[in-house]
């Protein structure tokens, strides 16, 4: 159960960073529940491979390469679903840190 609500909440961090940012633009709310899926799929397999390569690049960066990262994640998610585009790379490093701080906010909210 507590998988399902957490890929609720990311499907609602998904849908109103496509409200908020002007740069993020998605269909529907059943995209937003796809993009969801497959970022999370994406985060679980490519993340650590990922992160792994780039250790030397995360310690110079003071770790704001990890935000390279998830904008690039998020970018191959957009590729990935149809219905959900991201303008620019700059947009999806906004995007990567704005659903992080609404999944952040809201998984505290329901104690997850």
């Amino acid at each position: 159960m507590s998988i399902l609500l957490q890929w609720l909440i990311n499907a609602l961090a998904v849908y109103a960073t496509a409200h908020l940012l002007e740069g993020i633009h998605i269909k529907s709310f059943g995209a937003a529940i796809l993009v969801a899926l497959v970022l999370g799929l994406v985060n679980a397999l490519l993340r650590p491979v990922l992160v792994f390569f780039s250790i030397p690049f995360i310690i110079l960066s003071l770790g704001l390469f990890l935000l390279v990262i998830n904008a690039l994640l998020l970018q191959l998610s957009a590729s990935i679903v149809g219905g959900f585009t991201i303008d620019s790379f700059w947009w999806a490093i906004g995007g990567s840190v704005v659903i992080s701080l609404i999944s952040w906010i809201l998984s505290s909210l329901l104690n997850l």
